[in-house]
């Protein structure tokens, strides 16, 4: 299936992808109410980078060195939209997103925006965690990249972009814009996979973040962190 719809948002999402062609299809719907949808490969073993095109999106491959960071800032590079959405490929966007946007971002005082994040069918101690981690993106202005970061592309581009780095990229960029201006959490939610969570557990999981900020702000190097993260 591929797309026909004529498209005349000013917002490009861009889906940074390795190894994603069965999460591809669920952004069909998001895709036809925004002018693009951007995939940029690291470097894929299945089909994502076939699925993606058979779909109609614009696909790139980004193979270098700098970690997730390289293939958003090449997303953005080639986006041709005035608005900027970084999507992770398993997390579905709320209905009316795009008006969510741009009516956010008609504030010249934010710099950058983000949803509220959930899990589908988050149960248990996941709740709490997203109830944490919801309250640290409203109260303290710190969203994640999995709550669907968007910006302004002249001020993406003003902030220096997303550092090429192995991990948190995402943290030390949302740092970087907040120095500019407001940074405004919606109302409204993304829906996300549980599936890193399901991996190491929740609780591990949790901490494990936790200790990787942590180790970032006493001054232990990115490439460091990821050795250590990729242990975990």
């Amino acid at each position: 299936m591929t797309l026909t719809q004529p498209k005349t948002s000013n917002i490009s999402i861009i889906v940074p992808s390795l190894n994603e062609a069965s999460n591809l299809p669920g952004l069909l719907h998001a895709s036809r109410k925004v002018k693009e949808l951007i995939v940029v490969d690291g470097g894929s073993h299945d089909d994502t980078v076939s699925v993606a095109r058979e779909l109609g999106f614009k696909v790139f491959e980004e193979k270098g060195d700098g970690g997730r960071g390289m293939q958003l800032n090449t997303g953005a590079a080639n986006a041709s939209g005035s608005i900027l959405l970084f999507l992770h490929a398993d997390t579905r966007l709320p209905p009316g997103f795009h008006d969510s946007v741009n009516t956010c971002l008609e504030n010249p005082d934010t710099i950058l925006g983000a949803f509220r994040l959930q899990v589908e069918n988050g149960k248990g101690l996941l709740r709490l965690v997203l109830l944490c981690a919801n309250l640290r993106s409203t109260l303290l202005q710190l969203p994640y990249g999995d709550q669907s970061l968007f910006i302004r592309k002249q001020d993406f581009w003003d902030i220096g972009g997303f550092p090429q780095v192995p991990i948190m990229e995402d943290y030390i960029f949302i740092k970087q814009a907040a120095k500019r201006g407001k940074i405004q959490t919606l109302n409204e939610a993304v829906i996300t996979s549980a599936r890193r969570w399901q991996r190491l557990g929740v609780l591990r999981t949790t901490i494990t973040n936790q200790l990787m900020i942590a180790g970032y702000h006493l001054g232990i190097h990115p490439q460091t962190l990821a050795e250590l993260y990729r242990k975990k």
